[in-house]
């Protein structure tokens, strides 16, 4: 098959070699603009990069005209390339001018060899056929990397060495290219295509790209000075050669380096945007390590530079739905933040949680999603806007809401329904005893690269003020089986009262006011009972000025912590290695019992988990806390 391939590869090369050079011109633009309206995939591709590159600077009708025009521009340089490697050196010089050779010859006569630094600009198979026109020392080569079709690839490597240029295979190393150098040679090195896991990570066009070092490394290690060059498009079957002055750099570091070679392409291509290779994915997105943490040679910024400039990478976070998850979800935010310097975080949620996500500093952005928004308005919402998503969520429904945006990086668990929904699938963890749900959220965020060691940061304490306020969350939305006894809560705010003249306040929602009434009722009204009157907001605040919170499991337990408040809280059906409060002064006061953690609404027994926590002990560890902290 790949011989066969190799004859229709001949037969359409010898076709166009016999027709006029700008014959061929006009036949390829043809194709160039055919390709534009047919085929969809590439034609938004260009347009993506287009607008990577140039969207701030020129209206979308502009960045339209330069796609259509790249695309006639590509069809016929690469059609022409076929006719060019058969013409003359006569026919080559009738239809290049050459502009700034002298460069090039300067910087190879110093006797350490030259590096051009070369890009798929235009028609670049004109470097192959320019060989007399370079320094005649050693003589002119270039690193190569060999075609799939073994048959195609000695052919065009034969092409290429028609007029002295001498191709190094880039699969057998760069031993040879930088012997040819040192002996003075001149050996021009592409260095715009994306450059896998194994290149640096450094802004083009003011976006973070993966970018080969090759080009830096080899001139540092040789001496050999890197010099632009870059074919234009100049008129109809005609192309124009300009060979800059090399880079001027005072840097030793090949990482700053290849930055600096980056800034020094996108001049040249801002000269003809529509000459560049555009089709070419250039700022892919890693898969699955997107984040950048991990990367050996990590993230480089050109010298003067501040990261705050950077083009963002829009990451969404769909959030979970419940108060008590989104908080033990937010370390992995502030790792997926911390991954790369340029992740703009959006966090997607239901409405009523916006006011805790305003509590998370590393967030740049909330959409709130309303009560009446469908799964497709929420879609719309977010479309076209994001580069990855984490879907924290386990639902089909998350999934979808992602999948419909458009959104090209889907990361989350598997989950029946959802294949195809998430295409980056979390590997599920090796049973392991009780992890921790915090654990579950930051592995999404390892897995696509983060460094997740000091996520687990705390806030700070809040400050102390000149009373002594305490919070108590007797309630619990998730049932019954989760509530420490009321009179016990009582009993306990009395005792410290007694002991310290604390002020208790009572916290919950709508559903906990008989519970929240009935030890308010106990403690005579010596307690402020703000279950079901305050709004997320409100509550953040009324805890931010507490001392220390009494509660249940709740998500309420969790935001305090989350704010740094010490938490006491009970537990029963439940289990603390799975939900238990993080924070740095957090305990939980529990007794296993036969049937616990059981997990369930309600307790089909006598809740003999909650009753086996007795008022004296739960005082005595607030009471010590209080001491311990004052």
């Amino acid at each position: 098959m790949s011989y066969l391939v190799y004859l229709v590869y001949r037969a359409a090369s010898e076709a166009v070699a016999m027709l006029p050079l700008s014959l061929v011109f006009l036949l390829g633009r043809v194709l160039g603009l055919i390709g534009y309206f047919l085929i969809p995939k590439y034609r938004k591709l260009v347009m993506a990069n287009l607008t990577i590159a140039f969207g701030a600077e020129k209206t979308p009708a502009e960045l339209r005209r330069i796609a259509r025009n790249h695309f006639a521009t590509l069809g016929a340089n690469l059609l022409c390339s076929y006719k060019l490697a058969t013409l003359t050196r006569e026919g080559i010089d009738a239809c290049v001018e050459i502009v700034g050779m002298e460069n090039l010859h300067r910087a190879a006569a110093a006797g350490k060899g030259a590096i051009p630094v070369l890009a798929h600009l235009g028609n670049w198979e004109v470097l192959a056929q320019l060989g007399p026109h370079y320094p005649q020392g050693k003589g002119f080569g270039t690193v190569y990397q060999p075609l799939g079709n073994e048959y195609i690839d000695q052919h065009v490597k034969k092409t290429r060495a028609r007029l002295g240029l001498t191709v190094f295979d880039r699969r057998r190393g760069f031993a040879e290219p930088i012997k040819f150098l040192r002996e003075g040679g001149v050996s021009g090195i592409l260095v715009d295509q994306h450059a896998g896991d194994h290149g640096i990570w450094t802004p083009f066009f003011g976006r973070l790209a993966s970018t080969s070092p090759l080009a830096a490394t080899i001139s540092l290690r040789t001496g050999a000075p890197l010099v632009p060059m870059a074919v234009y498009t100049a008129g109809w079957a005609r192309w124009r050669l300009v060979v800059s002055e090399p880079i001027q750099s005072s840097t030793h570091d090949p990482d700053v380096l290849t930055a600096e070679i980056n800034l020094a392409l996108e001049k040249e291509i801002r000269a003809n945007p529509a000459d560049w290779f555009w089709v070419h994915n250039r700022w892919k997105t890693p898969k699955p390590e997107f984040l950048l943490a991990n990367y050996r040679r990590g993230v480089t910024l050109p010298p003067g530079m501040d990261a705050a400039s950077l083009k963002p990478f829009r990451i969404l976070i769909r959030s979970s739905n419940w108060l008590g998850d989104a908080v033990m979800s937010a370390p992995a935010v502030r790792a997926i933040k911390a991954g790369r310097p340029d992740a703009h975080v959006t966090i997607l949620t239901q409405a009523k949680l916006v006011d805790f996500w305003k509590t998370v500093p590393e967030v740049d952005e909330i959409v709130a999603i309303e009560r009446a928004d469908g799964v497709f308005a929420v879609a719309r919402k977010i479309r076209g806007r994001f580069d990855a998503a984490f879907v924290f969520p386990n639902s089909v429904r998350t999934g979808l809401e992602v999948w419909l945006a458009g959104i090209p990086r889907r990361i989350g668990y598997a989950r029946p329904w959802r294949g195809g929904l998430i295409n980056a699938v979390v590997p599920e963890p090796k049973p392991a005893p009780m992890a921790h749900e915090v654990k579950h959220y930051l592995a999404m965020a390892k897995y696509a690269g983060a460094d997740i060691k000091g996520a687990m940061r705390a806030q700070m304490l809040p400050e102390k003020n000149g009373s002594l306020r305490l919070g108590m969350v007797p309630g619990a939305e998730y049932g019954p089986a989760k509530r420490w006894m009321p009179e016990s809560f009582a009993a306990v705010a009395k005792s410290v009262r007694e002991a310290t003249g604390a002020d208790w306040s009572i916290f919950g929602v709508e559903g906990d006011r008989p519970v929240a009434d009935a030890i308010a009722t106990a403690l005579d009204g010596q307690c402020k009972n703000l279950a079901g009157k305050t709004t997320l907001a409100e509550l953040i605040e009324q805890l931010r000025g507490c001392r220390l919170v009494l509660s249940n499991d709740t998500g309420a337990m969790h935001l305090a912590a989350h704010l740094g408040v010490p938490v006491i809280a009970v537990f029963g059906s439940t289990e603390q290695r799975l939900t238990g409060p993080t924070g740095p002064r957090s305990r939980v006061i529990r007794h296993q019992t036969v049937c616990s953690p059981c997990f369930l609404r309600e307790c089909p027994l006598d809740l003999r988990c909650m009753k086996a926590v007795t008022v004296e002990e739960v005082t005595a560890a607030v009471l010590g806390e209080l001491a311990g902290g004052a």
